[in-house]
């Protein structure tokens, strides 16, 4: 069976939820079907022409975005000519299905990921135009895949539609790390901190996090994320880099150092309030970590009610204060429990091998 994915910056991954999927996806079960990965050439040096038993094929457009629409779009006319089953991951180029099911015997699965058009980034334009390639994805897609119980409940609702499939994301490609001379000399603050790593966006509630550790000078915080990309961010930054006990430190891609800091905090600050199951929240669970989390409903589905959670900065303030080593110790273990049934690269690999 030949398999095309669609909608990721391509393989090999080096960030994001989707490209980490395609990466193991093709690493697991590549070898069983003859599987096509779309790759946007833009701001690479080489096209590999293989990985991971995957044949990859170039785009030259930028994969997220307002051109991940042509991208797709593109990825997905070239696919159809000599695929049987399109994986398309999100939704953007999703408006043109209608003409793909007429001219095209091609079996398609679409993973909406985690309803995009209520992200506070988007302005109206884009939040109808997201809306609209949601619905159309629904409607014609021959299987839909969510990754979030909360999710597939909202798309059973909004649409009527009860053929949903529930696959979440791998964590087990995280490595417990410990703390070295060489990263203590570079990272000299990273000692009884807590741990934040995401894309600086409003929805991810950074403002709420760095505005409790603000008030609580005892307790030290390191950030992870792309300050520069938006005045949010760099207005964040500016307001809270003065504060002694917090470190806001620019995006990390290697994942042994990244992996250092996650694997060594007293606990995990995870403020999404928006998307599905979040990658960075399930790797942070196989990690065994103690997760403070915003309290939205995808959060808590995802850590099965058994983490904390906070809805504004006085309840992070609370939570900071009046947990015990214990209640940590008890989320920790829940935490690692939970992932290694639910978010194992195996069990996710095998249930997208059953749905080709």
């Amino acid at each position: 069976m030949k398999v095309s994915i669609i909608g990721t910056v391509g393989i090999p991954a080096k960030y994001g939820g989707f490209e980490t999927l395609a990466e193991y996806l093709t690493k697991k079960i590549g070898i069983k079907f003859d599987m096509t990965v779309f790759c946007s050439s833009n701001n690479i040096t080489s096209k590999l022409k293989q990985h991971n038993n995957a044949k990859l094929k170039y785009i030259n457009l930028k994969a997220n975005g307002i051109q991940s629409i042509p991208y797709d779009i593109i990825s997905i006319f070239q696919s159809i000519k000599n695929s049987d089953t399109l994986l398309i991951l999100g939704v953007s180029g999703c408006l043109v299905l209608p003409i793909v099911k007429l001219i095209s015997n091609v079996k398609i699965l679409v993973n909406i990921d985690g309803l995009e058009w209520k992200r506070a980034k988007w302005g109206g334009v884009a939040k109808w135009f997201l809306k609209l390639s949601e619905k159309i994805a629904v409607k014609y897609a021959d299987e839909v895949i969510v990754d979030n119980k909360v999710i597939l409940d909202y798309v059973k609702t909004e649409y009527d539609y009860t053929k949903g499939h529930l696959i979440a994301y791998g964590s087990d490609h995280v490595t417990k790390e410990s703390l070295d001379i060489i990263f203590l000399s570079k990272y000299p603050f990273a000692k009884n901190y807590s741990f934040k790593v995401c894309r600086i966006e409003p929805e991810n509630n950074i403002h709420i996090i760095l505005k409790a550790f603000s008030m609580l000078p005892e307790r030290k915080i390191i950030c992870v994320g792309n300050w520069l990309n938006s005045e949010y961010g760099k207005n964040l930054r500016n307001e809270f880099s003065k504060y002694k006990n917090i470190f806001l430190l620019d995006p990390i891609y290697d994942q042994i150092e990244l992996n250092k800091f996650r694997s060594n905090c007293d606990i995990y600050l995870h403020g999404h309030s928006a998307g599905g199951t979040n990658p960075s929240l399930v790797e942070a669970m196989y990690l065994g970590l103690p997760i403070f989390a915003y309290g939205a409903d995808y959060n808590k589905e995802t850590t099965d009610n058994k983490a904390m959670y906070f809805n504004n900065v006085n309840e992070l303030i609370l939570l900071l204060k009046d947990t015990d080593e214990k209640q940590l110790t008890n989320i920790s273990q829940n935490m690692k429990i939970i992932a290694q049934e639910r978010y194992t690269w195996n069990y996710i690999s095998t249930q997208y091998s059953k749905l080709f």
